[in-house]
């Protein structure tokens, strides 16, 4: 799986880059074969939030033309990349389940 990482008003740090391989690489065993592309995009929507510093974190999955994407809101940079992969998890169990069931189909 090959993860593109961008951050947005932040910096990218080495500890920061490992935790987001690590959570979003996870997903490859969801996904099985074929070529796979991520593009995560971590940081603040703005400098000068009101309400103290939330963090977004929104992650776009290229499954061999068909496109899957999760965005989250968080006050916890890490708790708001946990949320983008369990919601992208629960997208590909569901994709992968309606595509056995159209296999299943019987053919007139």
């Amino acid at each position: 799986m090959k993860i593109d990482m961008y951050a947005k008003n932040m910096s990218l740090d080495g500890p920061l880059r490992v935790f987001i391989e690590d959570r979003i690489g996870g997903l490859g065993k969801f996904i099985g074969k074929g070529p796979v592309e991520a593009r995560v995009e971590i940081g603040l929507p703005s400098k000068h939030h009101q309400s103290g510093k939330i963090y977004y974190a929104e992650v776009n999955l290229n499954m061999g033309g068909k496109l899957l994407r999760a965005t989250c809101q968080h006050e916890d940079l890490r708790n708001a990349i946990v949320d983008v992969k369990n919601e992208l998890q629960r997208q590909i169990k569901k994709f992968k389940d309606k595509r056995k069931d159209l296999s299943r189909t019987p053919h007139k």
